[in-house]
């Protein structure tokens, strides 16, 4: 496996676009983003846990009931969520961009992202599809991830190349996400596309089990999004053999899937709202999966802790406290915390009790901008991973005027 370029179109028979339409104000900014296979392509999603869904969400989800869909049309600068005719216009973007390419709407994966509680006009959009699809190309992934960011400062794309039974496939993605990320999914929106033939039933089974390890491993501030999701379709034109039980191939397939939900949700946290670190959590020696994975989400997200590594303080005794409070079922007497990065490793914590350490050396360790925050708990052999990023001035900046 390797990583290529090309993004969501980086598997054969994908394009892509993203155009300003109107519906933010700054027009240098992409606001309507599509992706289309050129052939039907099997589907799978998952939606938020938020009780308070967007109306895309709930169309989408009607949409790929049979498993199938041929294009995805996404807008940003509104989430078309808590509105009236929410589903209604929804629908109209389904049915707009499936008049344009000549699809079924059901086929239409749609999504919104941005402000809740506005209207979101149709006009903009409904004027803006013609160009869209007209634009569509095999180098658009670029331009569609510009177009369904919001307070993202950086656009997330990545692919790999593979082989499943001896046919190359390729996997890509583009993904938005800065703020109101936060477990359990989804907490973001993530596009993903590849050639590979697979079963509708196997590709949700994929998408599933791997969020649990990847985007349901990731916070930014704590705040379960109402909108996002993350869709994978599979068009089938690299001509593997289908997969359709688990087996060698399916290994290979979620392998490859999984190379790509770990980048995106490492870019993700390294561009979290107002942040300069991307934090990563590795937790060892745990006694099962499930209490590894709760102590890494707690130490992520511990706003103290992402204070202090906006400081390079080398607080340890944030990592113990939030371990402490996170519910897990750990012994704190034999629990050793480091700081890890670029510039090396130090020891801060050993058996529940500080151990010394130079703070100089601490503060030029946590100045770099991806920090791993060492936990070892000495009960077992399960790990986890969890990814975060530092709590700075500029997040209460940011949200302070989000929506004015």
């Amino acid at each position: 496996m390797k990583f290529i370029d090309g993004g969501v179109c980086a598997a054969t028979g994908f394009l892509a676009n993203g155009i300003h339409c109107g519906i933010r104000k700054n027009k240098d900014k992409n606001d309507l983003s599509m992706i289309f296979s050129t052939v039907p392509a099997s589907a799978a999603a998952v939606y938020t846990t938020n009780l308070v869904k967007g109306a895309p969400l709930t169309v989408t989800k009607a949409h790929l009931q049979n498993g199938t869909a041929q294009a995805v049309i996404c807008n940003s600068g509104n989430a078309n969520t808590c509105n009236a005719d929410g589903i209604e216009i929804a629908e109209a973007m389904s049915r707009l961009t499936a008049d344009a390419l000549s699809i079924r709407a059901d086929d239409v994966v749609v999504a919104s992202t941005g402000v809740i509680g506005q209207p979101l006009p149709i006009a903009p959009i409904a004027a803006g599809i013609p160009a869209l699809v007209k634009g569509l190309n095999a180098h658009g992934s670029e331009q569609a991830a510009f177009g369904i960011m919001t307070t993202d400062t950086k656009k997330k794309e990545v692919a790999v190349e593979f082989t499943l039974g001896g046919k190359v496939c390729r996997l890509g993605g583009i993904a938005k996400g800065s703020g109101m990320i936060h477990p359990n999914m989804a907490t973001m929106l993530v596009f993903i596309t590849t050639d590979a033939a697979i079963k509708p039933a196997m590709l949700q089974t994929a998408l599933s089990g791997d969020i649990a390890n990847t985007f349901n491993m990731l916070s930014i501030d704590g705040d379960t999004s109402t909108n996002d999701m993350v869709t994978v379709l599979a068009n089938g034109l690299a001509e593997n053999d289908v997969i359709e039980a688990d087996g060698e191939d399916f290994a290979a397939f979620m392998k490859a899937l999984n190379t790509v939900t770990v980048a995106l949700s490492r870019m993700i946290a390294g561009d979290g709202e107002g942040a300069t670190k991307l934090l990563e959590c590795r937790v060892t020696g745990a006694a099962d999966k499930a209490t590894a994975k709760t102590v890494a989400k707690s130490v992520v997200c511990s706003s103290l802790l992402k204070a202090a590594m906006f400081g390079a303080d080398a607080n340890w005794g944030r990592v113990l406290c939030a371990i402490g409070y996170s519910g897990a079922d750990v012994d704190v007497t034999g629990i050793d915390v480091a700081f890890q990065s670029s510039k090396g490793t130090v020891k801060v914590c050993e058996n529940g009790a500080g151990v010394p350490f130079s703070e100089e050396i601490a503060k030029e360790i946590l100045l770099q901008d991806e920090i791993e925050i060492l936990v070892e708990l000495k009960s077992g052999t399960a790990a986890a991973t969890a990814w975060g990023c530092d709590l700075t001035y500029d997040y209460v900046r940011i949200n302070g005027d989000y929506r004015t």
